[in-house]
């Protein structure tokens, strides 16, 4: 882990100039309609934009691979376990069957299963790459001053901020604490077993949750002697005003939102059916 992931990358991309609340709106609307809509034409038209969008972006692989592989895993466990529990589920949803080859026991693998975790899988390759590009691009503290600029306590603001700017510090008191017990002969790295891996990695944590508590403390009596939290108001250093950019996209995440749901619901339902 030589680099800090889901940390803010500084650049100059028509998406970093976006305003926090823009970028908000943007992944809320963004990831809702991904939730609701199992339109498979959506769905795919969505997933370019979504590729372009990261490419525009510009932000380093190292900055999220990690982060990604992680999310790739627990993609393939969720498929694996949908499958596992309702291996018959998309025969009921599209109301016909068309069988692939019998398994063992209850398990069918069916044209009609497939196409509705593909469909699942189409959910996770749209929003994954717009929550991951949400925390990679957008600064904590203009987004904290963002959000308190329509309506949000500047407590709560601010301890989103805060929450933001804290996870390189946790990856940095990891690093650091998985160095000194390497040095005393805890190995996590490949070359351990992976049962003994992730024991070792565990008696990691117990050190990491204690260096965080500690932090947390010094944090909250730094800001109570500084007074934070007496006042109603306070200015933001960051605070930044709609920009061109910022029409644009929110008007593009409404006409997808628009288009998505009434191509989904033209004929009274949120499923794509191409078997019918």
């Amino acid at each position: 882990m030589s680099a800090k992931m889901l940390t803010y990358t500084n650049q100059n991309t028509p998406i970093h100039r976006l305003t926090g609340v823009s970028k908000l709106i943007f992944f809320v609307l963004w990831a809702l309609t991904a939730m609701i809509i199992y339109d498979t034409r959506c769905l795919l038209a969505m997933f370019v934009i979504a590729i372009i969008i990261f490419a525009m972006s510009k932000v380093p692989f190292a900055t999220y691979s990690f982060v990604l592989y992680l999310i790739l895993i627990f993609f393939v466990f969720n498929q694996i376990a949908i499958f596992l529990f309702s291996p018959l589920y998309g025969v009921e949803l599209y109301g016909t069957r068309h069988d692939i080859v019998h398994l063992f026991w209850r398990y069918t693998l069916t044209w009609e299963q497939l196409f509705y975790q593909f469909n699942v899988a189409l959910k996770y390759a749209v929003v994954v790459p717009i929550g991951l590009l949400f925390l990679l691009v957008t600064d904590p503290s203009e987004f904290a001053s963002s959000l308190n600029k329509i309506g949000i306590s500047y407590k709560v603001s601010y301890a989103v901020a805060i929450a933001l700017r804290y996870i390189p510090d946790i990856q940095q008191d990891f690093q650091n604490i998985s160095f000194s017990a390497q040095a005393r002969g805890i190995d996590i790295s490949r070359k351990e077993k992976l049962g003994k891996r992730l024991k070792n990695i565990v008696s990691i944590l117990l050190p990491l949750i204690l260096t965080s508590v500690e932090r947390i403390e010094k944090i909250s009596t730094a800001m109570e002697l500084r007074g934070f939290g007496r006042k109603k108001k306070r200015s933001w250093y960051k605070a930044r005003p709609f920009r061109k950019g910022d029409y644009v996209a929110l008007g593009l995440i409404v006409v997808i939102t628009v288009v998505s749901f009434a191509v989904t619901f033209a004929d009274g339902s949120r499923f794509y059916n191409i078997f019918k």
